[in-house]
């Protein structure tokens, strides 16, 4: 596959896998909708994971696959859940008011088929595990979507849009948490599987100017309507599905076309570095930095360093960094384990993972 051949890892994906969390953190740390158009972190994000999940239905077929995607994805979200479930009910999480405490739906802290349930003040601990639900759901129905994608390839990556077009028009809606699941599934469905068409070679093989078209539309289509149907903040892709949908696919088919080498990451050890921590830690990072922005802001407010004029942002953003690598520190080791490595807390190896890849394969099915 693109992303990883022979353990050895490629660095463009890296790279757009870490330029996706960085932006995610930034996003959620000052509110910038216009982030959400310039980097549509979310779609890139699952357009990756499908391309890995291809490559692991290849490699080990469905049964392991799932099991291993699975086993890499729960256990970050239980260091959390041990942190965050018992912080709520010390902190007044009741049976009554907004955000009931709902016991059996807990089970979504350990299994997140749904999306795990919170507290109203405990909120930055649990509104980005939608991320995680969907991923799982994803992962679990990628044994058909991948079997179907290869019987059909272009339909079925189109089947999402017109879901999505569907639940327009029709409205129609599932009972309680699985609403949510359909909506992100007919919303993020086409970059997962833009990811299957990625690890076959699909994407390269495509005439350049029937893709550059396909992306042009895509763009336009999705730029249209977020224009003309904003959300409650503007241009925030977050708040339009069909803007969202659109726009991410062709960023998507764009972004994974191009593979360029970025050997002067060789030059730029620091940012290499940092990208390759990145990736090691994923999971931590995307699960902490949320309640971490609430905590700096506290920080920052008691040390009487929230007025520092122009200052604001970067004084918030790298205390939420800080904060951030604290955590990683403090629980990135369980990724460690979920993946089968032994436990570090600088999970970093010595030698490049980075050598001189070989030139691009295009036939289908390449690992």
């Amino acid at each position: 596959m693109d992303g990883y051949r022979g353990g050895m890892r490629n660095r463009y994906i890296d790279a757009l896998r870490a330029a996706a969390i960085v932006r995610v953190i930034v996003y959620h740390s000052f509110g910038w909708a216009w982030l959400t158009v310039a980097l549509p972190a979310m779609g890139v994000m699952f357009a990756l994971a499908g391309s890995l999940m291809a490559a692991s239905l290849a490699a080990h077929g469905a049964r392991r696959a799932v099991i291993s995607r699975v086993r890499r994805l729960v256990p970050p979200l239980w260091a959390l859940a041990a942190v965050a479930v018992p912080v709520m009910l010390l902190h007044g999480w009741s049976t009554a008011g907004d955000h009931a405490l709902d016991w059996p739906r807990l089970l979504f802290w350990i299994v997140p088929v749904g999306d795990p349930p919170g507290s109203t003040w405990g909120q930055p601990l649990w509104e980005v595990l939608w991320y995680l639900r969907a991923y799982l759901w994803f992962v679990l129905a990628s044994p058909l979507l991948h079997a179907l994608y290869r019987r059909a390839p272009w339909p079925t990556m189109a089947a999402p849009l017109l879901g999505l077009a569907a639940l327009m028009v029709t409205g129609f809606g599932l009972p309680g948490w699985g609403d949510a699941v359909l909506w992100d599934l007919v919303t993020y469905g086409a970059c997962w599987i833009a990811g299957f068409a990625h690890h076959d070679g699909r994407l390269a093989r495509i005439p350049l100017s029937a893709h550059l078209a396909l992306v042009g539309s895509l763009a336009t289509g999705g730029i249209g309507w977020l224009l003309s149907h904003p959300g409650p903040h503007g241009v925030d892709l977050n708040e339009v599905p069909v803007a969202q949908a659109l726009w991410s696919l062709a960023f998507v088919l764009a972004a994974l076309r191009w593979r360029p080498a970025l050997a002067w990451l060789d030059r730029a050890r620091p940012v290499a570095t940092a990208i390759r921590l990145i990736n090691a830690r994923a999971v931590t990072i995307y699960l902490w930095h949320n309640p971490l922005i609430s905590l700096a802001g506290l920080l920052l407010t008691a040390a009487a360093l929230d007025d520092t004029g122009p200052f604001n942002r970067p004084v918030l953003l790298t205390a939420v960094l800080l904060l951030t690598a604290v955590a990683v520190a403090a629980f990135g080791w369980v990724e460690d384990l979920a993946a089968h490595r032994a436990p570090g807390l600088w999970p970093l190896p010595r030698r490049s993972l980075y050598p001189t890849p070989p030139a691009p394969a295009t036939v289908a099915g390449k690992a």
